[in-house]
């Protein structure tokens, strides 16, 4: 009996395949793992010039949807410096009266339940991003209890 290279080292198939898969597994987590630092750092940076350049301002809020991009109102330069992807997607859009104008603003996705509708506060405003809502009179803001699937179904089925 001879003894050939393959038959000291005789490994089955499926150890193989399981080896295969562990190395790519691998390399997507290191892959991953990078890729999620550089847009960490992005957001950093997108962050800070968000509050470089922002202002407090008091502003009367008139109506508040989540709308696409396109109907949505803005200014069509911010319609155009987006992503086509991203257009359709749905965002949620403030109408405020600041000063005599009324303008059309982008709210945070945090601090977007928070905003009462009809009513003034002063708001931290970056260009055309919401960032930050103060209750200018009464108590502070504070975004209401999100209804559970179960509750919402409920409620369509009282209300019909």
């Amino acid at each position: 009996m001879t003894l050939t290279p393959l038959t000291l080292f005789s490994i089955s198939p499926w150890i193989i395949v399981l080896i295969v898969v562990l190395v790519i597994l691998i390399a997507g987590i290191i892959f991953l793992t990078i890729w999620g630092k550089k847009q960490q750092k992005k957001m950093d940076e997108n962050q800070a010039q968000i509050e470089a350049n922002s202002q407090n301002i008091t502003m009367l809020i008139i109506d508040k949807k989540k709308l696409p991009l396109n109907k949505s109102g803005v200014p069509q330069i911010v319609i155009d410096s987006t992503p086509r992807l991203l257009r359709r997607s749905k965002v949620p859009v403030v109408k405020a009266k600041v000063g005599p104008r009324i303008m059309v603003l982008i709210a945070d996705d945090k601090i977007f339940d928070m905003i009462p509708v009809k009513q003034e506060v002063k708001a931290t405003v970056s260009g055309i991003y919401l960032t930050k809502v103060r209750s200018l009179r009464g108590p502070a803001l504070v975004a209401p209890p999100k209804a559970g699937f179960f509750k919402r179904l409920k409620n369509k089925v009282t209300k019909k």
